[in-house]
């Protein structure tokens, strides 16, 4: 029985610098066909010109996992500590980035 409980374990490890993570304020989604591309950004008040710090590429069944994920740790969330307050955004201009095309 334990035998078979480890073959169905997955060993993820993570570096140092990994570990540390990336801050991202922004995410822009864009999609095609066969694939999801986010893109994350640190945008800074005041600042013009922002970079994308990661981008991580899904399949489109990988990306409805994540969203199902995100919907149910936000819900966790909330019930642990209350409702997280959606402040208002300033509009950002929908020509940023590349077209939603592979």
């Amino acid at each position: 029985m334990t035998d078979k409980k480890n073959e169905n374990q997955l060993n993820i490890e993570i570096d140092e610098a990994m570990a540390d993570g990336t801050y991202a304020n922004l995410a822009i989604i864009n999609h095609s066909v066969s694939e999801f591309v986010v893109d994350f950004i640190n945008v800074m008040p005041g600042t013009p010109k922002s970079k994308v710090k990661s981008r991580i590429i899904l399949t489109p069944q990988h990306a409805k996992r994540l969203a199902k994920a995100l919907v149910e740790n936000v819900s966790r969330f909330e019930q642990a500590h209350g409702e997280i307050k959606d402040y208002e955004q300033a509009a950002i201009p929908m020509n940023f980035g590349p077209a939603g095309q592979a």
